[in-house]
């Protein structure tokens, strides 16, 4: 009897269970508190031998950093050593170059280092950029630069990007959880592969005329919903807001046709036409340096007058208004003709 009811049993949670998990198996060891997604640390008892080759990477700087390269450069020296990786800073070509040793141990290692002379060649400092070095952190050089060909524009959207001291690139950096920084034609990130996501679409959008603001209300309603457990597993579709594009109409301009005429039109006169009309071609080479220093003289009093008159300007005394009292005198002398 006990041997059918367990039958039974067992039948029942078979017929209850879905199709797809019919012969899945309980796992006693594996809970719900597990991360399985979680990176653990690369050790040195991982991959106790030393590579068989060589790997390096080199990376250019420009001038102006290289004081500032002088200066921190034992420290980045003191960084790498502990991870094995050997660096060089070459001042005559503009230079750095790191490359793995004997004592390597991690071969991801020399893309996190080629990462963090990439960074330090692009304005971030040291502080901030040694900390591609751990696992959790990557980066992400956004090269802007052959995006606008007017060299206006592009500097002003730019500034767009950074907003009023600042505070626009404040704001992206605290939504997407990355560090952001403009520097020339390039823009460097660091952070997730979310976030860095996220900061790449509002560069490129920018430099394409859509405002950041738009980009940072959605990531704010983004960031609202996904604490709403009820919400964490449907469409945000329906509350993220939906801007239109607006082309405002710019008046044409409006281009004359000229009228046809079979005829070419009359030739420009060269040079020596022109001085052979005035009589300067026929000159000695001493009078046409007098007659050149007399126009130069002449220039010179028409531009000395000029100044003259601006410095003068300054001296001119305001016309004061002075208060007409015409009215009041012919009032007066209407009421004493009364009287």
């Amino acid at each position: 009897m006990a041997e059918e009811s367990n039958a039974n049993t067992s039948s029942d949670t078979i017929s209850s269970k879905p199709k797809s998990k019919k012969y899945r198996k309980e796992k006693p060891w594996d809970n719900e508190d597990i991360d399985h997604w979680k990176i653990e640390p690369f050790t040195r008892e991982d991959n106790p031998h030393s590579f068989t080759e060589e790997s390096s990477f080199a990376t250019l700087f420009p001038k102006y950093r290289e004081n500032y390269l002088k200066e921190i450069w034992p420290h980045v020296t003191k960084a790498l050593e502990n991870l094995g990786i050997g660096c060089l800073l070459d001042l005559v070509e503009g230079s750095m170059t790191v490359k793995t040793t004997r004592k390597t141990f991690d071969p991801y290692v020399i893309l996190k280092t080629r990462d963090l002379i990439k960074l330090l060649a692009r304005s971030v400092p040291f502080p901030q950029a040694v900390k591609i070095l751990d696992d959790g952190v990557s980066c992400d050089i956004i090269k802007i630069g052959n995006i606008i060909r007017n060299k206006e524009r592009f500097v002003k959207r730019r500034q767009r990007l950074i907003g009023p001291n600042g505070s626009t690139l404040k704001a992206i950096e605290l939504l997407t959880q990355c560090y952001v920084m403009v520097q020339g034609n390039t823009v460097s990130s660091m952070g997730s592969y979310k976030g860095l996501k996220e900061v790449r679409k509002i560069v490129i959008d920018c430099l394409k005329n859509v405002h950041p603001i738009y980009h940072i209300k959605e990531l704010m309603i983004k960031r609202e919903l996904s604490k709403d457990p009820k919400l964490k597993n449907e469409s945000w579709d329906r509350f993220l807001p939906h801007f239109k594009k607006q082309n405002v109409k710019r008046p044409k301009k409006q281009i004359k046709k000229k009228e046809y005429t079979p005829f070419p039109p009359p030739q420009t006169p060269r040079k020596i036409d022109l001085q052979l009309e005035s009589g300067e071609y026929f000159l000695k080479p001493k009078e046409k340096a007098a007659r050149e220093m007399e126009k130069k003289k002449e220039k010179r009093k028409e531009n000395t007058l000029k100044r003259k008159a601006e410095r003068e300007k300054a001296f001119i005394p305001p016309v004061e208004d002075v208060p007409k009292k015409k009215k009041r005198k012919a009032k007066a002398e209407s009421s004493q003709s009364v009287e």
